[in-house]
């Protein structure tokens, strides 16, 4: 049987209850988490790591831009969230609860000040890779499953950047939690089925 890699998506303070971009419920699939990680071949942990300065904070635009609203970058449309997962803060440390020690890399996204980073595969560019693919192949990996924070932006931009890349790639919805922005999650689900990602 090919080998499994579990990709464990920004299950961060910024991200749970209590945090700067809080998602409903993140911080109730960590238990499932935990346990899914001792069943999986490798554990891959990806981590939103932001400068103060990143092009993606409301805050860091003209005094007219809001949070949720969306702007044009270089690389495409980008939406400005309220500042989350500066590096080195509480916010952007991993939930408490969650069993990083598990883990056999992290991938740290985002590090870039003018470019976003939802997917652990690419920039949003969908060109500068994170190195994330050659690690996996070189270990023989084939099938990944997707879990974490959030839903409808960093783990679906992944799993579909993993199906393109030619991965067998299947998100557990269960263990999966959603900020719904304008129904971003059924458009999420549409495309990832239409890239040929699993969805249980």
């Amino acid at each position: 049987m090919a080998a499994t890699a579990l990709i464990v998506t920004d299950v961060q303070n910024d991200f749970c209850p209590g945090g700067a971009l809080a998602v409903a419920g993140g911080d109730e699939i960590v238990g499932a988490i935990n346990a899914r990680m001792a069943t999986a071949d490798a554990v891959v942990l990806t981590q939103d790591w932001h400068p103060a300065d990143h092009a993606s904070f409301a805050d860091n635009h003209a005094e007219a831009a809001t949070p949720f609203s969306v702007v044009a970058m270089d690389y495409g449309p980008q939406v400005l969230w309220p500042a989350h997962c500066v590096i080195g803060s509480h916010g952007a440390a991993f939930h408490p609860g969650l069993h990083v020690n598990r883990a056999d890399l992290v991938i740290r996204k985002g590090f870039r000040a003018a470019i976003d980073s939802y997917s652990a595969f690419f920039e949003n560019d969908k060109v500068t890779p994170t190195g994330l693919a050659g690690y996996l192949r070189e270990r023989g990996i084939t099938r990944l499953q997707f879990v974490g924070l959030a839903h409808d932006f960093c783990v679906a931009w992944s799993a579909i950047d993993a199906a393109r890349l030619g991965f067998e790639a299947e998100v557990i919805e269960a263990e999966t939690r959603a900020i719904d922005l304008d129904g971003s999650r059924e458009r999420a689900r549409a495309e990832m089925r239409a890239a040929g990602v699993r969805l249980t």
